[in-house]
């Protein structure tokens, strides 16, 4: 057997045994020979950092390894380690999981989507906006997975839709073109796809688009019944293929931008938060409001962005036909047919909806800093984000969804038993992601040990080295950097482990803190390359049958461009909201502190 097929056979598939055994064995003299705590807590690190990437143990138990670690390499103690698992932070991320469950359950979010995709038009290109706004503004607030997850199959009908007529027409007459003046035929993937029947159209539109379930299922008989078809005229069918992987990549796209909109949209940002809290307190004046205040200009900028790219990559620009608008009514109307299946708003809908509202209100008001916040009246304590979603949370599973005096159904209205709660813990417990909470707090664990044991500002020392560059470059080459890594590993990995890197760094090159990490943090969520970068853009390539080298080279430009967007902003707009022109002074003690406490040391020990 030669080495290749002993390779093949006998190492690839146990490829994680060896990296969870060889790797804490090959790395085991750095905390042997090396001094002090600093060398120990790198060696942790540096595995989970490895493990994370690989994912040679699942995320969540990966993050479970400073409660092990920590304590019996003498870093810190295990009651300091455990109670990073549960900080204000992750508080506030499971109550806003727990609201955006709710959205889910009463399909609030099915009724957003398909409304706002009424009032954009239905030509493919105005379809394409309707959709990457609606992802957007859903994935601020609820999970980026679970956004796509809904719009997927809204896009797969609307495809067929777009071109059911044409298809009834190309079996009657095979040369009939369908594709437009002007457009280009020819599609980069060179790979074969095969069309649905109508029959197979009417299977996908009563198909259920409420959870990643749904979507794998759709794609499976998606792909079941191209097996069995034939093949359509060519020109049509790339066209088609290529209407269809536009449309899913602007939802992969957006749902990730989206994702920056808000501080629950996305782990990063969550990490970012509870790691300045621990450092700095509120000092840095980050809070919701100011986070949504400096994001949301650049959300959209991008999104814009995205939309003219795919248009200039896909559909070009060419003025409307009438074959163009007959189509597009006819989507509308498909649209609408969808909508007004979902009948009126529930109670369970208007209540979830006024209790959303409520809590962005909370949040967004609690100390907004252009006026007096709501928290400021209670100055005898500190609350945060935390207390108020927990109070909305506490609501929804109070409320009854069905109250009696809603229901205009008779028999409802008599029924004797109890309504059930806007919100049940059964839907909680099946579904809240309870291992990104893991992974929030296996973050928290590592930025505490870091700076308990030093190694944060031994590695600020040795990146002080970048103190030449002009800060903007320093940001700029973070950010590169942040993107090429979050494309391959988890981006709250990656914000755990360089986040706190990066404070200490900003302090030892004296540049605001916030400069460096609020574009890092960002950028963790800019990986649009690969569909294994993020949970959408692995659902829109498999929803989507795409080529790869199509996602990259979409991607690759997109990167670049929020990369450049993020930075910009940072220079300018971000300047004038968090003062970047000087170092802050809630930074500076850090390093005051830091320098009396040794001279305080010493002098103890040389006073006779």
């Amino acid at each position: 057997m030669g080495l290749i097929e002993t390779l093949r056979f006998r190492v690839l598939p146990y490829w994680k045994t060896y990296v969870l055994v060889l790797l804490p064995l090959i790395l085991l003299p750095l905390p042997v020979i090396g001094q002090g705590k600093e060398a120990r807590a790198g060696y942790v690190i540096i595995i989970m950092a490895v493990f994370w990437m690989t994912e040679a143990l699942p995320l969540a138990i990966t993050s479970l390894l400073p409660v092990v670690l920590f304590p019996l390499l003498g870093i810190m103690g295990t009651g300091k380690v455990c109670t990073a698992y549960m900080k204000e932070t992750n508080m506030m991320f499971i109550g806003g999981l727990m609201v955006a469950l709710t959205i889910e359950h009463c399909n609030l979010h099915k009724r957003i989507a398909l409304r706002v995709l009424l009032l954009v038009g239905a030509s493919p290109r105005w379809l394409m906006l309707g959709f990457m706004l609606t992802t957007m503004f859903l994935s601020m607030w609820i999970s980026n997975t679970a956004t796509t997850a809904m719009m997927v199959p809204i896009v797969e009908a609307v495809v067929q839709e777009l071109f059911k007529d044409g298809e009834e027409e190309m079996k009657r007459e095979p040369n009939v073109r369908m594709v437009p003046d002007g457009m280009s035929t020819c599609s980069s993937n060179n790979t074969l796809e095969i069309d649905l029947d109508s029959s197979e159209s009417q299977n996908l539109e009563a198909v259920s688009i409420d959870s990643i379930a749904d979507v794998g299922k759709s794609c499976q008989e998606l792909t079941a019944a191209s097996a069995d078809q034939r093949s359509y005229s060519c020109t049509t069918h790339e066209y088609k293929q290529t209407i269809r992987t536009c449309v899913l990549m602007s939802i992969a796209y957006s749902s990730n931008i989206g994702g920056t909109g808000s501080l629950i949209g996305s782990s990063p940002q969550l990490a970012l938060k509870g790691i300045l809290d621990e450092l700095y307190g509120s000092a840095p004046g980050l809070n919701f409001a100011s986070w949504m205040a400096f994001n949301v200009p650049g959300m959209l900028i991008n999104t814009f962005l995205a939309w003219i790219w795919l248009q200039c990559l896909f559909l070009g620009f060419k003025r409307t036909t009438a074959d163009d608008n007959t189509q597009a009514a006819v989507v509308k109307k498909l649209i609408r047919r969808k909508y007004e299946e979902l009948g009126p708003m529930t109670f369970h809908e208007l209540a979830t909806l006024i209790l959303f509202i409520l809590c962005v209100a909370l949040w967004f008001f609690r100390d907004p800093q252009f006026i007096t916040g709501w928290a400021e009246f209670l100055p005898a304590v500190e609350v945060d984000d935390a207390t108020a979603v927990m109070t909305i949370v506490l609501l929804l599973f109070i409320i009854p969804a069905k109250p009696r005096f809603w229901n205009r159904d008779t028999a409802e209205r008599n029924w004797a038993g109890p309504s059930p709660a806007l919100l049940e813990w059964k839907l909680v417990q099946d579904r809240l992601p309870w291992g990104i909470v893991l992974l929030l707090g296996g973050g928290f664990a590592l930025s505490d040990a870091s700076k308990a044991s030093g190694l944060s500002s031994w590695l600020g020392d040795q990146l002080a080295v970048l103190s030449f560059l002009p800060p903007f470059a320093i940001m700029l080459i973070i950010c590169i950097m942040t993107a090429a890594v979050t494309e391959v590993a988890s981006n709250t990995a990656t914000a755990n482990i360089l986040l706190p890197i990066l404070a200490e760094m900003a302090v030892t090159i004296k540049v605001n803190p916030l400069f460096l990490m609020l574009p890092a943090t960002v950028t963790c969520s800019y990986a649009f390359m690969l569909p294994v970068a993020t949970p959408p853009n692995a659902i829109v390539f498999a929803a989507g049958r795409m080529n790869p080298i199509d996602m990259v080279k979409a991607g690759l430009l997109m990167n670049i461009v929020c990369v450049v967007v993020i930075c910009v902003l940072m220079a300018s707009f971000g300047s004038f909201m968090f003062g970047f022109d000087e170092f802050p002074d809630w930074a500076v003690p850090q390093v005051k502190n830091a320098t009396m406490t040794t001279l305080s040391q010493f002098s103890n020990c040389t006073s006779p």
